[in-house]
C-alpha cells in the first residue's frame, strides 16, 4: 500500500485537535499541532502523543523529559493553524497566538482558557517510523471552568462536535 492511499484514509479517522507543547533548558518553547493524542491508562494517569522525529517538539521533548498535552476548543482555531505551519511562523514565533502560561509542575508551556491542558512528564519515548511515541505521566490537569466544544480534525477540516441539547426535566 502506498504512503498516499493510507494518509488519505487517514483524513477519515477524526481525532481532538491538540497542541503539545515542550521547552529547551535555555527556556525556549516550542509546539506544534497534533491529532494523534490519547488516554493509555488512569493507574498512574498517563497518556501517549506522537510527533514527528523531524520536528523541533521531538527533540526538546526527549531533552528536557517534559510535555504539555493542550485540548482546544472550537474558538482556538486560528492558535491551531498557526502551531500547524501555516503562518510560516518556527518555535517561539508561534506563541504569539494564544495566551500561554508556565506550567505549575513541569514548567511546558500550557494554554490559558482551553478545554483542558495536561502537563505530562516523560515515562517513555519509542521510536516507530518517522515518529516518536511519547509515553507521558501526567503530572497535572488544568480543566476549563466551562464546557467548552471541542476542536476536532477529519477529511482535511477543523470541525466541532456540539453537545446534544439535555432533555426537560
Amino acid at each position: 500500500m502506498s504512503s498516499e492511499e493510507f494518509r488519505a484514509g487517514m483524513r477519515k479517522l477524526t481525532g481532538g485537535v491538540t497542541i503539545i507543547t515542550s521547552m529547551d533548558a535555555e527556556g525556549n518553547r516550542c509546539g506544534l499541532t497534533a491529532t494523534a493524542v490519547c488516554s493509555l491508562s488512569t493507574e498512574p494517569p498517563s497518556l501517549l502523543a506522537c510527533v514527528n522525529r523531524s520536528s523541533s517538539v521531538a527533540t526538546v521533548v526527549e531533552a528536557s523529559g517534559v510535555f504539555a498535552v493542550n485540548v482546544l476548543s472550537l474558538d482556538q482555531q486560528p492558535v491551531a493553524e498557526v502551531f500547524a505551519g501555516r503562518a510560516g511562523l518556527v518555535r517561539e514565533e508561534r506563541f504569539a497566538a494564544g495566551e500561554w502560561i508556565k506550567g505549575a509542575i513541569t514548567g511546558a508551556p500550557v494554554l490559558s482558557q482551553t478545554c483542558v491542558s495536561f502537563e505530562c512528564e516523560i515515562a517513555e519515548v519509542k521510536e516507530f517510523g518517522t515518529h516518536l511515541i511519547l509515553i507521558g505521566t501526567v503530572a497535572k490537569t488544568h480543566c476549563a471552568p466551562e464546557d467548552d466544544n471541542p476542536l476536532i480534525y477529519g477529511n482535511g477540516a477543523f470541525l466541532t462536535a456540539a453537545a446534544p441539547p439535555q432533555a426537560a426535566a
